[in-house]
């Protein structure tokens, strides 16, 4: 087990956050040399915050099927509508993608997205949304859920065509929302954070907001994700967080230190967790409350 916080070196070069705006928050807390884990700014959510609670209105999962053009497949996905949901409102949309192995029930049924986003909902905190989970492994088909396993390549270049070039155009084809990068945001945990910073850091024009969870050794080389780092100054949200029990914190950390070092704003949240569903959820709650504020 991984008992690091944070190095040395990331707390020296930790800023003070600037107000709200593309990209203007830093390391997590209103001073981040005096909050350099970021659990001050994202303290550890309130009890019930993620189970079911009676009488307020619960948004819908579906499971939906789409064909895949680029592997050649049908495929499904799960879409999450908002209480209320309706076709003559617009609505922005949050893609979750999952860790290796897993399925895309993982943010649904373990992390309790659905039930997080409706308590967050009914509070008057969150602005109703879609959420859409997609199978992150390329080769799951309708016939074959599991897809390839824990086998990594096909959640590299082809996950990446099927999300841009079929799931998206799907998505908005069929649902109320809005198509537009300002409304349209990308996260995920451990293989699927190194999904989103490989996927959302190349394609900033598609995705305003971005949040990786305890990212996997999947994730290209902070260097290679971010060759021009004044360019996410377009970006609305980069969150980062993890678990100092994780063994792979090396990660995340690596990513939140270049970005210190070389001067991007963005959310960081280290916590005592391992790499684990307490991480997916507890990170959900604090960054999807972030998300498609003006």
């Amino acid at each position: 087990m991984r008992s690091k916080m944070i190095s040395a070196s990331a707390l020296m070069l930790a800023a003070i956050l600037a107000p709200a705006g593309p990209l203007s928050a830093q390391a997590g807390g209103a001073n981040a040399a005096d909050d350099p884990t970021g659990m001050l700014a994202f303290p550890v959510p309130p009890a019930g915050y993620n189970e079911a609670r009676e009488g307020i209105p619960q948004g819908q999962v579906t499971v939906v099927e789409y064909d895949s053009k680029s592997p050649g497949t049908r495929r499904t996905v799960r879409i999450y509508t908002p209480p209320g949901y309706s076709p003559d409102q617009r609505y922005p949309v949050l893609y979750m993608l999952h860790g290796l192995g897993n399925t895309h029930s993982e943010w649904t049924q373990r992390a309790r997205a659905p039930i997080i986003a409706d308590n967050l909902i009914a509070e008057g905190k969150i602005q109703p949304l879609v959420m859409v989970f997609p199978s992150g492994d390329a080769t799951a088909t309708v016939d074959n859920p599991g897809g390839s396993g824990r086998e990594q390549e096909p959640y590299g270049l082809p996950f990446e065509q099927d999300l841009l070039n079929d799931i998206i155009p799907f998505v908005e084809a069929n649902y109320s929302v809005y198509t537009d990068r300002d409304h349209r945001a990308l996260a995920g945990m451990s293989m699927g954070g190194g999904q989103t910073l490989n996927i959302g850091l190349s394609n900033i024009d598609k995705f305003g907001w971005i949040a990786a969870v305890a990212s996997a050794p999947n994730t290209r080389p902070p260097a290679e994700l971010v060759p021009d780092p004044a360019a996410l100054s377009d970006l609305h949200l980069l969150y980062l967080a993890v678990g100092s029990n994780d063994g792979l914190a090396r990660i995340s950390e690596g990513v939140h230190e270049y970005l210190l070092e070389h001067g991007v704003p963005h959310r960081w949240r280290l916590d005592d967790s391992g790499h684990d569903t307490a991480v997916m959820s507890g990170n959900f709650y604090h960054f999807v409350q972030l998300l498609f504020r003006e």
